[in-house]
């Protein structure tokens, strides 16, 4: 009935925006389908913003489907999938935009390929977008009106500098392009990036939502770079000079935005030791993490095991032949042999659930910035997890908030499953779907160790704000504070204990020789990109630092028992 034939597949080269394909069911009532990546390339990792437009010029209603699918490599040995219906009523166009999850990476693969499949009353097609950066490079997003004039030479300037591991490489971009009118309104959609440069011309074309989203993905460590012709400060354009745990750039440029090459591929590399989201990702948790180190290790007892083997060898073997089944009644081997096996299966599996129970046990650090001031009423979330299951009956789980959670590559070990070898493998399955997010997949394995890294954004009215009491504070938090530490405006530091939600307490004054042993061990027990986080939140002043171990974190797998410690930081409510 349709014309499947009239599809097209383009690559606009010239354009922000990436059109993966258009599928045009009926040529003569432009009847199609068009699914357009809202950056030029994914990043490695994170979500990818893609516009779905269902034009119906018929009378009757078209449903589509969408399955889409990441992987790391050509056999698709790391991978995620995600799915998505679309529903266009007669004589209407349907536009909507979504979130794509990207496959997690372990670093040693530099090639990802998105593809795309559609099915439904209005065809069949498949299309693909690949990304073109390495592990060990910074993830840009540039601006349009900077990528016409630049985008050349910045290439140039990444690629003679190499790529770490991988050494030179002609075929890396510097970064990936974006129209800044056509930007998501979700934080989620920069989560891969580490920088987004754009002028301030671009800045205040960008849509309030999306600024919005910009800034939440800033708060959460993200670098801002915006050039401008003339001398500004972050607050004249409506950016926070405090920008929590991101950094907000304010560049000179001249009226034909060319830039120097040497100076910005240099501005997008972070300095030592603070490292890419990615580099993170993939080094900080694969030989000395702290709270993987204070699990300790697992121990397995192989003698039992041995045991019951070589049981099982002589009962098969000689007993079955000469007892069980003897001379004349060889025909009882088929009864046998069976019931030994299946009674050693058992014998196997009971043991293997009296050794390791179900479900499993876990260990969560998060930190967690707390922004009370400028009407933002939000907690910018950083959780890393570790966990060792039992038997998992149920590996799948729901997160229920706004959030990107990746698999971190552990070191190779008997336990771990997803690490940083090149033999590593596994499906990663995001759904997201309603504002949760539904994972499957190879997350939580039986039998196994595995560590996931979650960056959250969730609306919350907690804080620690100033009494009208002179000296007093007071917790809004729905659970009790160990420990509560700030710094006032003139740099004194103040310590209370055990503080309780609507009661006002007087912190008293401590000595400054006293606290950083302390905020030091703290700041420890996290990797290095979240130590130097909250290393950077302990030298500002009235801004506060607590502890507990009561805060409920973001949850995932209800199966793992998780002890859970949780810092917060943030401005002093006033």
């Amino acid at each position: 009935m349709f014309s499947v034939g009239c599809s097209i597949f383009l690559l606009l080269a010239a354009s922000a925006q990436e059109v993966i394909f258009r599928q045009v069911a009926d040529t003569k009532t432009d009847t199609h389908v068009e699914v357009t990546s809202l950056f030029s390339h994914p990043s490695l990792g994170g979500y990818l913003p893609v516009r779905i437009i269902v034009a119906n010029n018929q009378k009757v209603p078209h449903k589509i489907f969408l399955r889409f699918k990441d992987a790391t490599n050509y056999s698709d040995e790391i991978s995620t999938s995600s799915s998505y219906s679309f529903v266009a009523p007669p004589g209407r166009t349907v536009s909507q935009d979504i979130l794509v999850p990207l496959t997690a990476q372990n670093g040693t693969s530099s090639y990802q390929e998105l593809s795309v499949n559609l099915n439904g009353s209005m065809g069949n097609i498949s299309g693909n977008v690949s990304t073109v950066f390495s592990p060990d490079q910074p993830a840009v997003l540039l601006s349009e009106s900077l990528y016409t004039p630049n985008g050349s030479a910045l290439d140039t300037e990444r690629n003679s500098r190499g790529s770490g591991s991988y050494g030179r490489s002609s075929s890396n971009s510097f970064s990936s392009k974006f129209d800044p009118k056509r930007l998501p309104d979700d934080w989620r959609a920069f989560s891969g990036f580490d920088s987004i440069m754009l002028t301030e011309t671009d800045w205040a074309a960008t849509p309030p939502g999306s600024r919005n989203a910009i800034l939440s993905w800033m708060r959460l460590g993200g670098q801002l770079v915006v050039y401008s012709q003339s001398p500004s400060k972050p607050s004249a354009i409506g950016i926070p000079e405090d920008t929590s745990f991101g950094t907000v750039v304010m560049k000179r440029i001249a009226a034909d935005l060319r830039l120097d090459a040497k100076e910005t591929v240099s501005l997008s590399i972070p300095k030592s030791p603070t490292r890419t989201r990615l580099n993170s990702v993939t080094n900080d948790f694969n030989a000395k993490w702290p709270i993987q180190i204070e699990f300790g290790e697992k121990s397995f007892n192989y003698v039992v095991f041995i045991i019951i083997l070589i049981a099982f060898g002589i009962l098969v073997g000689p007993v079955n032949l000469f007892v069980f089944a003897k001379s004349g009644q060889r025909h009882r081997l088929f009864i046998t042999t069976p019931l030994i096996s299946l009674g050693t299966s058992l014998i196997l599996i009971v043991l293997i659930i009296l050794q390791d129970g179900f479900g499993g046990d876990g260990s969560r650090m998060v930190l967690m910035e707390v922004r009370p001031d400028e009407n933002q009423n939000a907690a910018f979330i950083q959780q890393e997890q570790f966990s060792r299951t039992g038997v998992m009956t149920s590996p799948g789980f729901t997160v229920d908030a706004s959030a990107l959670i990746v698999p971190v590559p552990l070191s190779q070990s008997r336990w771990a499953r997803f690490t940083d070898g090149y033999d590593s493998r596994g499906t990663y399955n995001i759904q997201p779907t309603d504002g949760k997010l539904y994972a499957s997949g190879d997350w939580f394995q039986s039998r196994s160790e595995q560590g996931q890294l979650i960056t959250a954004v969730v609306p919350t009215r907690g804080r620690i704000e100033a009494a009208s009491e002179p000296g007093k504070l007071i917790s809004t938090f729905d659970f009790p504070i160990e420990t509560l530490v700030f710094r006032d405006p003139e740099g004194t530091w103040y310590r209370a204990e055990n503080i309780t939600k609507g009661r006002a307490i007087t912190p008293t004054p401590v000595d400054p020789t006293m606290m950083l042993p302390f905020l030091n061990e703290l700041a420890n027990r996290f990797t290095q990109r979240n130590r130097l986080f909250l290393n950077k939140a302990k030298a500002r002043d009235d801004h506060f630092i607590a502890i507990t171990s009561q805060a409920p974190g973001i949850e995932t797998h209800t199966g793992i028992d998780w002890k859970t410690t949780t810092v917060i930081t943030g401005p002093i409510a006033r």
